[in-house]
């Protein structure tokens, strides 16, 4: 249990304390693993979502229990803070072809939906054998666009979290746990 003494200045609270998303890794990690039983290594392929996802990935991908290969992608969002349109461009692409491979996208978190929805969409246009997705955090209260979630970590409330790879100005990724900062923080 961390105390509160040691939180950084920016951290209004803890809301996921690390062995809360351990477990719950695993539990995901041994639900992906049976889903995917005798499955291939050539065939079985996590792609993570950079930056975000970079270390719920590595403890995800870790935590499995069937053969897979790892790549990543990374995106960036047109949208600012005043209008929400949702544009998303690719800035990096997997080097992995997908087409008739069981492809299981990692992302940190789902907010307004419109970066997963992309995904999805780009990936069912390359052909895959099967297509899921592996989210540890979602708002739901901020969803614009439905997405299909196959294995979710924790549903939080609408607030701007750090930590667990998720960040505020490329800050606060390595916590090793979640945390809502404080609004002063980034209503500045």
């Amino acid at each position: 249990m961390m105390i509160e003494t040691s939180l950084p200045d920016s951290v209004e609270r803890v809301l996921l304390d690390e062995a809360t998303i351990q477990q719950r890794v695993r539990e995901m990690a041994a639900e992906i693993s049976a889903d995917y039983k005798g499955i291939r290594n050539e065939d079985f392929i996590l792609v993570g979502v950079l930056k975000g996802a970079f270390i719920f990935m590595a403890d995800l991908s870790r935590r499995l229990t069937v053969p897979h290969r790892v790549d990543f992608i990374a995106l960036s969002s047109y949208a600012d803070k005043a209008d929400a349109t949702g544009a998303v461009r690719m800035i990096m692409d997997t080097r992995t072809d997908i087409t008739g491979r069981h492809v299981l996208i990692v992302e940190d978190i789902l907010d307004t939906g419109y970066t997963l929805s992309y995904l999805q969409r780009v990936f069912k246009a390359r052909q895959p054998a099967s297509l899921k997705t592996s989210v540890i955090l979602s708002k739901p209260d901020r969803r614009q666009v439905e997405v299909q979630v196959d294995y979710l970590g924790f549903e939080i409330p609408n607030v701007w979290v750090v930590g667990y790879g998720l960040d505020f100005a490329d800050r606060f990724r390595t916590l090793p746990y979640i945390a809502a900062i404080k609004p002063s923080v980034y209503e500045k």
